[in-house]
């Protein structure tokens, strides 16, 4: 009886074997979606809008506004001037040796954002990060120059048209457009605004104006423009702590579970027995501009904009219903409307509270310091080699460099004495012929004067090796003395 035919390529007598399959590899990475929000309006639509106004206007009218602070000070109210080592703010000027209020402010900044969120939640993401301010400002521009998110996807998916080539280019200039201005309002921060803005028109800008001015404008335009919420997200560290300030009593956008489940489609007229109050028509989902379903509960992703709140109430009230199928509300009290007990609000708790003590403490500190700050700072460094000097009749020298830094406008002079040492006598090179118990230091009006002194004491006084010594600076025309610390070194006796 014949054999089952052969298989083509294959050798009589040889045995098949099935190869193994091999395993289909799984990506870990998903593939990006780009989020086309739909056009919403309400009360918290509203209120972003403010905010994203009175932010907006802030920032590009501050470089513009003037403060007059004398001759030969520049008159810009808000303005870091790195090339003059100041920072001016309004009536407050800051020096370089005054960083510490930098600090103040970054702790300003920070525990008050650990309160506000304690108490609204993502209430800074939502409204008034910079990150949100701008997006939101370019997503109006693409809402203008290319319709709705119906419309966007339909021109996305579409092909190249000399309409949509027309749509995108005017989107993309109006976006570069902005990104110029404010990367070029950014940097007038750091320089008086009509002389940099001249230079600019004029083409006369250093290099690294221009450096700047572009990588400025680019991260704008990219992180505002395509990033989006990608930034929020993936980029921002804000969202994976911001957890540990929010309690069952922080404001949050919170979607009624107890209430929408089980979710289904509706039609007109139809009851709403024996299911949830949610239709399924994913508004809420459309409107997001990080594309979150708030119905899955509270996620990193969502920056508490609340615009889902009023994409689902104008859905409730086509519908019927009452609002409030999505709340910003607490946990708390979604938790008690779902078992019917009663709601709370409790903004004092004891997390409010140490907040609020503590930006109270450092308002109250450095409040205290601008007001009783002084317009002298005095360094005295101490010479290392020699520490000291023997003099041929037996006297201790000891070098010291003194600088004195006068923050007032006017032209001062100051007497130098010593203190500690008896018998000590002072010579500053340059200023005084011979030694003397006091000598007089001018400094010229906001400037540092540096100034080689030697203070030197007779044999027979120096009982330690080292003793504490103290040097006093008065003020002439004022009378007020400050005394500032060192040491003076010998060989002892």
């Amino acid at each position: 009886m014949p054999g089952p035919p052969l298989l083509p390529n294959v050798t009589p007598g040889v045995r098949m074997t099935a190869s193994p399959k091999k395993p289909q590899q799984t990506s870990l990475y998903a593939e990006h979606c780009k989020v086309q929000p739909r056009r919403v309006d309400g009360r918290f639509r509203t209120l972003k809008w403010i905010a994203t106004g009175i932010l907006l206007t802030i920032f590009f009218l501050g470089p513009w506004l003037r403060w007059s602070r004398g001759a030969g000070v520049p008159d810009q109210a808000i303005l870091l001037d790195l090339a003059g080592r100041r920072g001016y703010f309004f009536s407050i000027e800051i020096w370089p040796q005054e960083v510490y209020y930098l600090t103040g402010i970054l702790i300003l900044g920070a525990v008050g954002l650990f309160l506000a969120t304690s108490l609204w939640g993502r209430l800074w993401c939502g409204f008034t990060c910079i990150q949100t301010v701008f997006t939101d400002l370019f997503q109006w521009i693409e809402y203008r120059t290319e319709g709705d998110r119906s419309k966007r996807l339909s021109l996305d998916s579409g092909p190249w048209t000399s309409e949509k080539f027309t749509r995108k280019t005017i989107k993309i200039v109006l976006w570069l457009v902005v990104s110029f201005l404010t990367s070029a309002t950014f940097l007038l921060y750091f320089s008086d605004a009509f002389v940099t803005t001249m230079e600019l028109l004029h083409g006369s800008a250093s290099s690294s104006f221009y450096s700047a001015l572009f990588l400025i404008m680019a991260s704008t335009f990219l992180l505002a423009g395509f990033a989006r919420e990608q930034v929020c997200i993936y980029m921002c560290p804000w969202p994976r702590f911001q957890a540990a300030m929010v309690d069952e009593d922080s404001l949050i956008v919170t979607y009624e579970g107890w209430r929408g489940e089980p979710r289904g489609t509706h039609k007109r007229g139809q009851l709403f027995e024996n299911r949830g109050h949610c239709i399924d028509c994913t508004m809420c989902v459309q409107v997001c501009p990080t594309g979150v379903d708030i119905r899955n509960g509270s996620q990193l992703a969502c920056i508490g904009c609340a615009l889902c709140i009023d994409a689902c109430d104008q859905v409730m009230d086509k519908i019927g219903l009452p609002r409030g199928l999505i709340s910003y509300d607490s946990s708390y009290n979604l938790a008690a409307r779902g078992k019917g007990t009663a709601t709370r609000r409790r903004p004092i708790r004891p997390r409010t509270l140490m907040y609020t003590g503590v930006l109270l403490l450092v308002v109250a500190v450095m409040g205290g310091t601008l007001v009783t700050r002084s317009r002298l700072e005095v360094d005295v460094l101490h010479e290392r080699s020699p520490l000291y000097v023997t003099m041929s009749n037996g006297a201790t020298r000891n070098g010291y460099t003194i600088k004195v830094l006068n923050m007032s406008r006017e032209d001062q002079v100051y007497t130098l004495r010593t203190e500690g040492l008896p018998q000590a006598s002072v010579d500053i090179i340059g200023y005084t012929a011979t030694a003397a118990t006091t000598v007089e230091l001018p400094v010229k009006g906001d400037s540092v004067g540096t100034f080689r002194v030697y203070v030197t004491v007779p044999r027979g006084q120096l009982v330690n090796k080292t003793q504490e010594l103290r040097f006093v600076l008065t003020e002439q025309r004022s009378g007020r003395s400050d005394s500032f610390p060192s040491i003076f070194a010998g060989s002892g006796e």
